[in-house]
């Protein structure tokens, strides 16, 4: 040998691989086997009062009649204003919703649709 050990496959470093292994398997299956967040609905809401709940899980389609009528589409897991009668139409404008915490809202019909769920996805904390 020329100054250097040789390079060799020691016990540590069969213990550090199986432990980050281990720790790897943990996390998979942490991921795989935790509990699903609750459904997922959408509550509709028109001049403050709760007038239907919308489980984004079964396609639905229904109008929502005040001032003005909103055409609301339950698809694929998410929900939707797809025609509107009110001035703008900027409740169709917001496209299709999932995430709870996310809204629409027709301020002419004074309509509004709110996302809630188990699954919260924050865009930041702030302390």
């Amino acid at each position: 040998m020329s100054g250097r050990e040789e390079l060799r496959f020691q016990r540590g470093d069969a213990v550090v691989t199986g432990a980050v292994i281990l720790a790897a398997l943990c996390c998979i299956a942490a991921m795989v086997f935790a509990p699903r967040p609750e459904r997922t609905v959408a509550r509709v809401y028109l001049k403050g009062e709760l007038i239907r709940t919308a489980e984004l899980g079964k396609d639905d389609t229904f109008t929502v009649e005040g001032e003005y009528r909103n055409t609301v589409v339950v698809r694929d897991g998410s929900i939707a204003v797809t025609e509107s009668d009110c001035p703008g139409a900027d409740c169709v404008h917001s496209g299709r919703i999932r995430t709870p915490g996310r809204s629409i809202v027709c301020l002419p019909n004074r309509m509004e649709i709110r996302v809630e769920g188990d699954g919260l996805e924050l865009d930041a904390v702030v302390r």
